[in-house]
Formats: C-alpha cells, sequence, structure tokens
C-alpha cells in the first residue's frame, strides 16, 4: 500500500514541473492560512495568560485569550492589515520552500529507490527518510525568510521595520549572518520528524481513503490524508515550533515587539526547559489549538493543488506529444 502510495507522489514528469507544482501549491496555501499563521505567532510570543492572574502584572503588551479573541483584538488594534503582516516574505518563503521540498523529496525517493537488495527500504521507511531530508534541506535554505514573516508578524500598531529591505539591513548590520538563522536547530529538529511523518502518513493513508467503501468526490481523498497526517505530525513537534519562534525574536529588538516582555533565550535545549520550567506545559502548547486549524487547509490545500497541478502538466504534456 505505502509502496504504492510512493508511486503514485511520483508519478510526476520532469524535475521542473515537480518544482513549479510546489511552488504553486505554497503560494495557494500561504494565501489561505495567512491570518490564522499571525494570531499564532502572536499566541507563541505570549508568556503571560489570564488564566495566571499574577503573569499579567506590569504587562504593557497586548493580552491575548484563544484563537477568536486574539483575531478580534489584532482586527481592533491593527485593522485588517494586521493578519497579513510578514505576508511579502512569507509567499517568497512558501513559494521557495515547496519547491524545494518538493523538489527534494522526489530526488531522495528516487535514490532510495535504487538501492540494491538486500538494503531496499520499505515504501514507509522511504517516504519517511524522504520526507525528513526534504524538510530538513526547505527549512534551511529557506530559513531567513521564515524569521523575517516570523518578525514582522510579531510587530503591533509600532512599526519596528518600516520595510522588508530595512530589515534584511538591520539584520546584517546588528546581528550579522547569524541572525538570519537564529532558531535553525530547533526548525530542523522540528521539521526533520514532523516531515517524515507527515509524509510517511500521507503516503499510507492516500491510497486507502481512496479506496474507502465511501470513496470522497472530487480528489478529496488528498485533502483528507493531508489534514489527518498534519494534524498528528503537528501535534507531536509543537514544543521545538514554539522553541523555533521564541528564538527568531531575539536579538536588539526584542523588547520592542508586541508583546514587551518576550524573556531572553539561547540555545534550543535551554529554551524549552526555560519554557517548561516558567510556563509549564501550557506555555510550550500556546497557540496548539490555532496551528492545527491553520495545518489542516494548508497541508489539504497544498497536497490537493500540488496534485492537480502535475496532473494537468502531465496532461499538457502528453497531449503535446500525441500531436
Amino acid at each position: 500500500m505505502a509502496a504504492a502510495g510512493v508511486a503514485q507522489l511520483k508519478d510526476e514528469g520532469s524535475k521542473t514541473q515537480v518544482a513549479v507544482a510546489g511552488a504553486v501549491a505554497g503560494l495557494v496555501s500561504r494565501f489561505v492560512i495567512a491570518p490564522l499563521d499571525v494570531i499564532k505567532i502572536r499566541l507563541q510570543l505570549q508568556v503571560h495568560s489570564l488564566s495566571d492572574p499574577l503573569s499579567v502584572r506590569n504587562v504593557t503588551g497586548p493580552v491575548y485569550k484563544g484563537t477568536l479573541g486574539t483575531l478580534k483584538h489584532i482586527l481592533r488594534e491593527e485593522g485588517l492589515t494586521g493578519l497579513w503582516k510578514g505576508n511579502i516574505p512569507a509567499e517568497a518563503l512558501y513559494l521557495a520552500y515547496g519547491s524545494c521540498q518538493f523538489s527534494a523529496y522526489t530526488y531522495s525517493s528516487h535514490l532510495l529507490e535504487r538501492l540494491p537488495e538486500p538494503y531496499k527500504l520499505p515504501g514507509s521507511v522511504n517516504s519517511f527518510i524522504s520526507g525528513a531530508a526534504a524538510g530538513a534541506c526547505a527549512t534551511t535554505l529557506t530559513y531567513p525568510l521564515d524569521l523575517l514573516r516570523t518578525r514582522f508578524a510579531a510587530q503591533g500598531r509600532d512599526r519596528i521595520y518600516p520595510s522588508l529591505a530595512a530589515s534584511i539591513r538591520h539584520i546584517a548590520e546588528h546581528e550579522g549572518p547569524a541572525g538570519f538563522f537564529r532558531g535553525l536547530g530547533a526548525g530542523v529538529s522540528q521539521i526533520v520528524p514532523y516531515m517524515g511523518l507527515f509524509f510517511a502518513g500521507y503516503e499510507g493513508l492516500k491510497p486507502v481513503l481512496a479506496t474507502s467503501a465511501v470513496p470522497l468526490p472530487f480528489g478529496t481523498s488528498d485533502a483528507a490524508a493531508g489534514i489527518i497526517a498534519s494534524v498528528l505530525s503537528k501535534t507531536a513537534v509543537y514544543p521545538l515550533d514554539t522553541t523555533r519562534k521564541r528564538l527568531q525574536v531575539q536579538g536588539p529588538m526584542r523588547s520592542r515587539y508586541v508583546h514587551r516582555n518576550i524573556p531572553l533565550h539561547s540555545g534550543v535545549g535551554r529554551t524549552l526547559l526555560q519554557i517548561w520550567g516558567n510556563e509549564g506545559r501550557r506555555g510550550l502548547y500556546r497557540g496548539l489549538t490555532v496551528s492545527l486549524l491553520k495545518a489542516a487547509p494548508a497541508s489539504a490545500v497544498t497536497m490537493w493543488t500540488y496534485e492537480r497541478v502535475m496532473s494537468v502538466m502531465v496532461a499538457m504534456d502528453e497531449q503535446l506529444g500525441e500531436e
């Protein structure tokens, strides 16, 4: 079953088609979930909670409570455009990430399939390793865009960086090249198990759902497989995502973001322990609900769009070949 799923995902044509389909899928997905992404980042950076009255003393920034409460607060204080803060670097991120991810995935899968016996791997293991490698590669190559997206989304009404170009110049001048890669360790540590679990789950679920007793119309078995795989894998690695966000806003501008009291963090392990010690499990999983709400449509739209765009391009190639 899983091996057949791997073959199905890789029955596309050229490497260029894979890159184009991945890029288009990333752009469409980003457009759909942009507001949820801003809400998630705001919640992840918040160290105080209304459920703990002591923690909101002397807090000068906003106090968000829940997905809807955060949405209403942003709309009231920053307007509709506040929900799309950081969208320019985010669109570039999703464009590049989607292309890198699917290209690396198919390349890794083909390499592993060429392994001779008795070293040949089962289809599920192939999917896990290929997904993890693709995630690590795409995360590293596009990480500066991810960091810029987080910093713009963390801005309130007071603009810290007046433009994308200004933010790049400021980080390069005051933090050096390493400033663009703050939290990369957490990003790779998160994305390797996440993408491995996601692709393995997706490849295993897609053929099962496609041949289920109650078939889903219009290719939505792809979307359903993407949703289930994404929710399970996202929950498993969420503390590392929170850690990454906290590390991305470190630096000389840390006290000027919408949350004025973001603690000083350093290192993946130390940040995890610091959040756990000061904020408990709630701190590590703050924003998980909106993250799952975001992950489900994002993954569903990504995989559905990828499959549809790839099918169109393959069909066009076949039609041109017949003429």
